[in-house]
């Protein structure tokens, strides 16, 4: 049995969940839509390519687009691949290369190699896509193209020379294979219940190494260093965002311009949101603590008000369930317990209406989470559409969720500068702050905790494995 894996001790992905995967789709396919009973549509997918930095010989480490992931788990670039909609039938393309490839780059792979590798039907070369297409006479090309909901970006359809020959279809595939990754099947959730345990225990790592006076980029080292070394995830999911401080509470922190390079002070709110990356899968996994290992009162406040906020989602939800239920769900609760702190004053259900949770937690509850950090599915047609209410209409799904599915929930509270600001001077939010104590709070930062779950048909099943209540961080970083 061919298998992806990174040494004895990771996890063995087999090719076989390709193979299911793609008679899902085909299944689904043949559901949503008559094709004749005299028609062969078949599916074509291009996979990704080198990327260079700008104008050099320098490439980035390859990654494989997600789609062809899905559907081949091929590593290589450069490649392409079909399936047969009647049949099931798989082809995979793949780049001729030179033979002084192997000098530089190591042994070429034959097409039997190739074959056995990825245990598809056939294999041929990329400058043959046109005549064995030809022969195998599809009676239409069913091509990806459609929107990602998160990024706007548009997924890209295959495109080869002499493509213009065959009927091509944009639209029929993206809703279907779109749909199908929102459910995770069962070799897919192992998958993923392996990265969210080696992110786990890399974050833990970095809580038992987290000192004062060691920089940010430094926790993320670790992090990087233990996903890799012990669970041989060589790729992140995203860029790892380490906020001490003030920085905490930029919710985007990490990136080119403020690239987590801050020292970390005694006393100091670390904020680490970090996932690694297994064979495409993704986790996403967010801590947060005192650097020094000891909460004070008023981060122990914030930190329990975000806790209760996580506890009472994970406590609600389940298939039948309303995804925006559950973000409001958790802003009353995080809302109530900064009330009983004396931060607010008046009535919960006063300060939702008037948009209040969206000052301290901008962001939506949480995500899709699969082969993309924000995995596809969120908006889809026939989908509830995304609201314009403050909060809610920053969730990347409005959906009603279905056992499967896999989310992040990921509340957080928050004290950003631009936002404290415009509820002071917007009377219909002021009425609601305690100013006197809450100006305590400008230098505090955030706090975020979020967790991988998946969501069965009586409540979930939480893959993360972190200390999350105080004591719990008190004492593991104790140790």
């Amino acid at each position: 049995m061919a298998v992806f894996q990174m040494g004895s001790h990771t996890h063995a992905i087999s090719m076989t969940l390709y193979r299911d995967n793609r008679m899902k789709v085909v299944n689904e396919l043949q559901r949503a839509h008559n094709f004749g009973a005299d028609s062969k549509p078949v599916i074509l997918l291009q996979g990704g390519d080198n990327i260079s930095h700008y104008d050099t010989d320098v490439d980035y480490v390859f990654r494989q687009e997600s789609y062809f992931t899905y559907l081949f788990g091929v590593t290589e670039p450069g490649c392409y691949g079909t399936v047969e909609i009647k049949t099931g039938r798989a082809t995979l393309y793949v780049p001729r290369l030179p033979e002084e490839y192997a000098v530089w780059m190591g042994p070429l792979l034959g097409l039997e190699d190739f074959k056995k590798k990825y245990e598809v039907d056939t294999v041929h070369y990329v400058d043959e896509i046109s005549k064995r297409l030809s022969e195998v006479e599809p009676s239409v090309l069913l091509l990806l193209s459609g929107p990602n909901s998160d990024s706007g970006s548009v997924a890209k359809p295959a495109y080869f020379k002499g493509i213009e020959s065959f009927v091509a279809d944009s639209d029929i595939l993206f809703p279907v294979i779109a749909e199908c990754r929102v459910i995770k099947s069962p070799a897919e959730i192992e998958v993923l219940r392996y990265v969210a345990r080696v992110s786990s225990d890399a974050h833990k790592a970095v809580m038992k190494a987290m000192k004062p006076g060691m920089h940010e980029y430094q926790a993320e080292a670790e992090f990087l260093r233990h996903s890799y070394a012990v669970g041989g995830c060589r790729h992140v999911s995203y860029t790892c965002i380490c906020g001490a401080g003030t920085n905490s509470a930029i919710l985007h922190y990490g990136h080119a311009g403020s690239p987590n390079d801050c020292a970390i002070q005694d006393g100091a709110m670390c904020l680490f949101d970090m996932g690694a990356n297994y064979g495409g899968y993704a986790a996403d996994i967010t801590c947060s603590f005192p650097a020094n290992g000891k909460f004070t009162a008023d981060q122990r406040l914030v930190y329990n008000a975000v806790l209760a906020a996580r506890d009472a989602v994970c406590g609600a939800a389940r298939e039948g369930v309303s995804w925006v239920d559950m973000h409001l769900l958790a802003n009353r609760v995080m809302l109530e317990e900064l009330r009983k702190g004396q931060l607010l004053q008046g009535d919960v259900d006063e300060m939702m209406e008037a948009g209040l949770n969206a000052i301290f937690q901008p962001h939506g509850l949480g995500h899709f989470l699969g082969l993309d950090v924000h995995d596809v599915g969120g908006y889809l047609p026939g989908c509830p559409e995304r609201s314009s209410k403050a909060g809610v209409n920053r969730l990347r799904t409005a959906r009603t969720l279905k056992a499967g599915m896999y989310l992040t929930i990921e509340p957080g509270c928050y004290f950003i500068e631009p936002l404290l600001n415009k509820a002071y001077a917007d009377p219909s939010l002021s009425k609601f702050l305690v100013k006197e104590n809450l100006d305590r709070f400008r230098n505090f930062g955030g706090v975020r905790i979020e967790d991988d779950v998946l969501i069965t048909k009586t409540g979930i099943e939480n893959f993360t494995l972190v200390p999350r209540t105080v004591d719990e961080i008190e004492a593991w970083m104790a140790k």
